[in-house]
């Protein structure tokens, strides 16, 4: 049933063949499981998925922090091995700047580094708080007298 678990599948999107599918698992879950259902089946897909994959990253982040092999993270989980054919689903999508290009590449980080003498504000300036006038205060009074009256 590739279509629950491979994203590159045509059939993955259908939800009437993932219906089908599930159905179809559902089925046999039940045999272990009397009360199952289609509910409780995807979210057993989703709880799997999510294990295999922190196990995964945390292989990863093993081997990348230099150690050496012996040193390399043991999955915990009995099933790891046998949930290996959705290592290539496991790809992380490039991720996509959402600044500008136009933005200078060096941006001062504290509000120290950003000196007096830098043409045109600051982004880390801090921004002035609203101050309120006299006639904005009597303004919001009255209309709080007003829709008190109307609820009185």
């Amino acid at each position: 049933m590739r279509n629950l678990w491979e994203v590159k599948n045509p059939l993955y999107r259908n939800k009437l063949a993932r219906k089908a599918s599930l159905e179809k698992l559902l089925q046999f879950v039940k045999t272990q499981v009397p009360d199952a259902d289609i509910d409780f089946v995807e979210r057993k897909i989703g709880s799997f998925r999510s294990t295999y994959r922190k196990e995964l990253n945390k292989i990863q982040a093993s081997m990348k922090s230099g150690a050496a092999a012996e040193d390399v993270y043991v999955p915990s989980m009995w099933y790891y091995t046998r949930m290996r054919f959705m290592e290539d689903q496991m790809e992380v999508r490039e991720s996509l700047s959402t600044l500008p290009s136009s933005l200078p590449s060096t941006l001062p980080s504290t509000p120290a580094e950003a000196s007096e003498d830098q043409p045109g504000p600051s982004i880390l300036e801090e921004v002035e708080e609203p101050s309120w006038s006299q006639e904005d205060v009597s303004q919001d009074e009255a209309l709080e007298c007003g829709t008190q009256e109307e609820v009185g």
